[in-house]
């Protein structure tokens, strides 16, 4: 892993110094001899099979290349105006802009409560209206659903009104509060937009969209339409590895495109010329205005969200874009929009170590410094920064996430850290540079701070004297950190289950160990029949804590490893193990009984204490089955 960050970061590095010193222009020689340094051999190394990169200038298309192969096996080169790449994400723009052209016509408002156009009602919660402009900036407050998400079997996969209607996420925060990023979201604009035009959301597209701008070779259809199957690339976890499935998007609208390099060159263009009325066919000047600066900042001076578009500002420049990813395949769409440019990427692989993350992220830093080369404002240490820095020093946990399914245990083990130096300095480990080390941050101004070496800010929102969040430029005003209540963090709780785990099988195995010892030599429990049956009740019921937490395991991690078994294939073994939950729940009352039984029956002291700590182990774990939605009969996930 280690090599492999070394050798994109000393890629990127290299880059970034000759930008410094030569500050090239934006023009396709030096960007074409740019990129064939730098594609070819960061595409090797991280072991991806393929991208294309498309740049766009001035209404014109500056490049569009392909780099490796859409098909491994069959040799076949990516062809930027042939090979289809599912862009994920990105396809929230294609809808967005949909949205747009209906508030265009009058037939939606952006701040009127969704349940006017709806045909079922969002239930009511914190005494405010979800409403468009909610959807579109990611702060309806909806939790993260993972149950329908990506699907491999097209039989399991539902159309777009079956999905909006059957799917309730809970809401979690009051609408335009807190931002948490949401397909959901996204499928329910689709949707709303198919009811105000009268037409299906794949048919719109088809009609207002794709066909206004020439963009022939792009459908959100599922499966792809016959005339472009053949075209499609081939998506990878790593080009040396085979093939995987043609991945279903449950809430279609907000990630199932298939498009080329060369039809997203076309949808750039039109966006960027919007703005200045070069593109009529698609939106107004004002309309266009309105959605690429209607911006949302709850964490200033951080980078918020405009009305689709994510804030993206870098080296002085306005930037709004929007990245993408399935399982498979990884993009980005980037526009400058002061300087009528974008550009845009695609990759058809996860790469060793994710390697396509960096390369992605590095590749947009990297063209901005060179092209776009700054020379930031120096920026003094402020005299508070021990006193915020400690202030905001703590465990926290990105909004996006579930509240009420089990997927509330990735939150747990995703949470992160913030650290103080002594001299006020921040350190995140879970964020690091593109060589792999942790960034730090200074602070600037009264509760911001800049990268230390870099650019990107974070910033706290502070009420009533305390955190209510943090928010990041990288996060591009669609989620934020929010500090983890003491009776969820990790950092103890973590601990404590390994250590109940630990005495719950050593528990385990010892319990045949002893048997076969005292039978080698004929030694009996010296117990009476009642606490011979709850000593062996106990370490039945360690048994069970024990596959309880191990089959949840399994499950998560089978799952996360290939979201498509989130579909349904998981729905029977989440229910077993939900129902094993109620099992260790009595099983940690026979804990308890055995301890209490040990402690009257005069056992020697460890025997008193092991028994104790076995009911402590078990309550622990129905604690945390409880706590984190493990035990239960719903699939609501």
């Amino acid at each position: 892993m280690q090599r492999v960050r070394v050798v994109l970061f000393s890629l990127m590095w290299l880059s970034a110094s000759a930008a410094v010193q030569s500050a090239p222009q934006l023009e396709k020689a030096d960007l074409e001899s740019w990129l064939d340094g730098m594609m070819p051999y960061s595409l090797q190394t991280g072991d991806a099979a393929g991208a294309v990169v498309v740049v766009v200038k001035d209404g014109q298309v500056l490049l569009q290349k392909g780099y490796g192969y859409a098909d491994v096996e069959a040799k076949t080169p990516v062809d930027p105006q042939r090979t289809l790449f599912r862009v994920g994400s990105v396809a929230k723009l294609v809808t967005e802009t949909a949205v747009m052209q209906q508030v265009e016509q009058g037939k939606l408002d952006l701040d009127a409560d969704v349940n006017r156009y709806l045909d079922f009602k969002l239930p009511e919660a914190f005494g405010k209206p979800v409403t468009l402009r909610n959807l579109m900036t990611h702060t309806a407050g909806f939790e993260e659903l993972l149950h329908g998400l990506m699907h491999s079997d097209p039989e399991s996969y539902k159309n777009l009104e079956t999905y909006v209607h059957e799917t309730t996420p809970v809401r979690m925060f009051p609408p335009g509060e807190v931002p948490s990023y949401c397909n959901y979201c996204l499928a329910l604009a689709a949707y709303i937009v198919e009811r105000s035009s009268g037409e299906k959301f794949n048919d719109y597209l088809d009609k207002r969209v794709f066909q206004p701008l020439d963009m022939q070779r792009s459908t959100f259809r599922q499966p792809l339409p016959e005339q472009l199957a053949p075209d499609m690339s081939k998506g990878y976890t790593v080009a040396s590895s085979p093939p995987r499935y043609f991945e279903y998007v449950g809430p279609a609208p907000a990630g199932s495109l298939s498009t080329t390099g060369a039809d997203m060159a076309r949808f750039m263009i039109a966006h960027l010329q919007a703005e200045s009325g070069g593109a009529p066919v698609m939106l107004a000047p004002e309309t266009a205005r309105v959605m690429h600066t209607s911006m949302l900042k709850v964490a200033p001076p951080t980078n918020g969200m405009a009305l689709g578009f994510f804030e993206r500002d870098r080296n002085g420049r306005r930037i709004i874009g929007h990245g993408g990813d399935t399982q498979y395949f990884h993009s980005d769409l980037i526009l400058f929009p002061d300087d009528n440019v974008g550009l845009f990427m695609a990759f058809n692989s996860l790469g060793k170590d994710a390697a396509v993350y960096r390369l992605r992220d590095g590749l947009l830093e990297q063209f901005t410094d060179r092209y776009f080369p700054w020379t930031g404002p120096e920026e003094p240490t402020t005299t508070t920064a021990v006193e915020h820095g400690r202030q905001v020093a703590g465990v926290y946990a990105a909004s996006r996430r579930a509240q009420t399914s089990f997927s509330v245990v990735v939150t747990l083990l995703g949470q992160t850290r913030i650290v103080m130096k002594e001299d006020g300095t921040l350190v995140i480990p879970a964020i690091t540079r593109l060589d792999g080390q942790p960034k730090e941050w200074r602070e600037i101004g009264p509760y911001v701070w800049r990268e230390v070496g870099g650019q990107e800010r974070l910033a706290a929102k502070i009420e009533n004297g305390r955190v209510r969040f943090l928010g990041f430029d990288s996060a591009g005003g669609i989620a934020v950190l929010q500090p983890v209540p003491a009776m969820q963090s990790s950092a103890w709780i973590v601990p404590c289950m390994l250590v109940a785990i630990a005495v719950l099988l050593l528990s385990v195995i010892a319990w045949p160990v002893a048997a076969l010892v005292r039978r080698r030599y004929g030694v009996s429990l010296h117990m009476d029949a009642r606490r011979v049956t709850a000593h062996r009740l106990a370490r039945v019921a360690a048994m069970i804590a024990v596959v309880f937490l191990l089959g949840w395991a399994l499950i998560v991690q089978a799952g996360l490893a290939d979201l498509a078994k989130f579909g349904g294939a998981m729905d029977a073994p989440i229910l077993l193990f939900q129902i094993l939950g109620w099992v260790a729940l009595v099983g940690a009352g026979v804990a308890a009984w055995n301890a209490w039984l040990v402690w009257r029956g005069g056992a020697k002291w460890w025997s008193r204490v092991w028994s104790i700590a076995m009911a402590a182990s078990c309550a622990l774990i129905v604690w945390f089955g409880f706590t984190f939605n493990l035990i239960g009969v719903r699939l609501h996930y």
